[in-house]
């Protein structure tokens, strides 16, 4: 809007504006003194263009400026989530093992974890309810990864996850954040409306997704099923803070169930012709992350699972050279989910046909 008060603009209409008779041309004193006024008056322009696009909420607005754009109607962006998960101990029956524990990753920045129960060592094992010590993406580690103790916790032999960890979330990013301020100004909630329940349920900590399911079973009945951050099956302690916040404010009489939405595995199988020096085991890794982002960017969005996407998803590994027999959970095409169902990264089932 103020693109064009630059220097030389705002100088031009102040020479303009001088007392006639009086010499402003470039080296005189009139010049001299107002060219610093006008360097100053255009910096303020600038300041103030940026004032004006910071006011109103966009994909361009600084972190902070949105912040306090969406406070104005309720809309706060919400914390890191720790995530959680269970880790089975291995040693001497009769151990000990206190809440607190640590154990982590065997990496050269290791991963942090503590038990978030006590138990005690029997038969030789031990499984414990744990979480990740800060919250983060990162928490978020496949099973196995957790190898080590930390501590001087005698009795105890080995520790591993069986499971991965899941749940975990980074604080709200930007978009996250300013798609819900536009759900809160575009779409009108009141009365307990399915917009309403929405925007109830995304507020708590950890909430990726949720679909509303107005009279599910009849009038005054309403069902949530409720997507994690990393859009997977969330676990019972973001439920219960779902059924909280949506308890404390839905409309008198109605009946609100909040569920957890079922995943399912996208088992992956094909055979493959490699490129000299590949190695198999590097590809299903990066095949299984290329397909986990790829399922969460569909999850709640599309109930099909598409063929030819997880076929691009394998083309575009340049340590492939070619493949065949490629199938998604023994089928040769799409998977329809249901409504409340989002498919999960399954197994990786490659095998090696012929090495170029």
């Amino acid at each position: 809007m103020y693109e064009n008060q630059t220097k030389e603009a705002i100088l031009e209409r102040m020479r303009q504006a001088s007392p006639e008779g009086i010499d402003t041309r470039q080296g005189s004193v009139t010049y001299d003194l107002l060219s610093p006024a006008a360097i100053e008056l255009a910096h303020a322009y600038i300041a103030l263009d940026q004032v004006l696009k910071f006011g109103f909420a966009g994909p361009e607005q600084p972190s902070e400026f949105l912040d306090l754009r969406a406070a104005e109607f309720g809309v706060t962006r919400r914390p890191s989530v720790k995530a959680s998960g269970e880790v089975v101990f291995t040693g001497d029956d009769g151990t000990v093992i206190p809440v607190g524990t640590s154990v982590c990753t065997d990496e050269e920045e290791p991963i942090v974890f503590v038990t978030t129960e006590a138990g005690i060592i029997n038969q030789r094992t031990a499984k414990l309810k744990a979480e990740a010590v800060t919250g983060g993406i990162r928490g978020n580690v496949d099973a196995g990864r957790i190898k080590l103790m930390m501590g001087n916790l005698s009795g105890v032999i080995s520790v591993t996850n069986p499971q991965e960890f899941a749940n975990g979330a980074e604080t709200e990013s930007d978009e996250s954040l300013l798609g819900r301020y536009f759900d809160r100004v575009r779409r009108p909630a009141t009365s307990g409306n399915a917009w309403h329940y929405r925007q109830w349920a995304l507020e708590v900590p950890g909430v990726g997704d949720v679909k509303v399911f107005p009279t599910w079973k009849g009038g005054g009945t309403v069902k949530l099923s409720i997507l994690s951050e990393d859009k997977q099956e969330p676990d019972d302690e973001i439920i219960e803070e779902v059924a909280k916040a949506v308890g404390e404010r839905r409309p008198l009489g109605a009946e609100v169930t909040v569920s957890k939405a079922k995943g399912v595995e996208i088992n992956v199988s094909a055979s493959l012709t490699l490129v000299p020096g590949a190695d198999l085991e590097e590809i299903k890794t990066l095949f299984r992350t290329n397909l986990k982002e790829f399922l969460a960017g569909i999850a709640f969005k599309t109930k099909i699972v598409s063929f030819i996407r997880i076929f691009g998803l394998l083309l575009d590994i340049e340590q492939v050279a070619d493949f065949s027999d490629l199938q998604i959970n023994g089928v040769g095409g799409n998977l329809e989910m249901e409504d409340e169902e989002v498919a999960i990264a399954g197994t990786v089932d490659f095998v090696v046909k012929q090495k170029l």
